[in-house]
């Protein structure tokens, strides 16, 4: 079992002068599995367009809760990304934050980009409204709606993640999204033919059956890095 932590930041101006720095924050954290780093890109869904993704968000994983809450606590590792002297642009971004449990869905061998550490392109999606009936929502999601989205063409990985509670102490906003996933894939143009198949398609007919929620649901391109401790 894991725990991800999601942090995600939009700022009025650039975030790239605080990026280089940024691994070095996250290597430190004790506890940390792996931290992936996704900054904004754009690919073409014939379905949706939901704007501009967040500068930056981050995934945090984690093979404890309390090790996740530790690192959000008064005086832990994450509280400096809060701070005007050492992160400004991060520090007066609009932060939002949410740790949840992490569902794999397995592919077969990892692909060589993610398996030599370099950038690839993750499709992070969000449900962040509410079920009518929750159990019901998340047994088709997680029996059929994935049995689809693992047939991608050239997918590298898929993960849904489920809420928890948890405990932090620092100021960013609090979110309840009842679902997160993400997909990914080599390039952003892998993940455009994919998002162009006839699996999104048959997605898309899927999506019409889910059992009834409200909310948004957010789709949105970005490029990763993994940094590891």
């Amino acid at each position: 079992m894991q725990f991800c932590l999601f942090l995600s930041f939009r700022a009025a101006g650039s975030l790239d002068g605080e990026l280089a720095r940024l691994a070095d924050v996250l290597q430190a954290i004790p506890g940390l599995r792996k931290a992936l780093i996704h900054t904004a890109s754009r690919a073409d869904d014939p379905y949706l367009d939901d704007g501009a993704p967040p500068q930056l968000v981050l995934q945090l994983y984690f093979d404890e809760l309390p090790d996740l809450e530790a690192a959000l606590a008064q005086n832990g590792p994450l509280k400096v990304l809060s701070s005007r002297d050492d992160f400004p642009a991060l520090a007066t971004a609009d932060v939002t934050q949410q740790a949840m449990l992490v569902r794999p869905v397995g592919l077969g061998a990892l692909p060589s980009k993610i398996a030599r550490g370099e950038p690839y392109c993750t499709y992070l999606v969000s449900y962040e409204g509410e079920a009518e009936d929750l159990n019901a929502w998340l047994s088709h999601y997680l029996s059929e709606h994935t049995r689809h989205m693992a047939e991608f063409p050239d997918i590298r990985e898929l993960e849904v993640y489920t809420r928890l509670d948890w405990v932090s102490a620092l100021p960013w906003r609090r979110v309840h999204h009842m679902q997160r996933n993400k997909v990914a894939f080599d390039s952003t143009d892998a993940l455009t033919r994919a998002l162009n198949s006839r699996v999104r398609h048959r997605m898309r007919e899927d999506y019409k059956t889910f059992p009834a929620f409200t909310g948004a649901n957010t789709h949105y391109a970005m490029v990763t890095r993994v940094v590891e401790p």
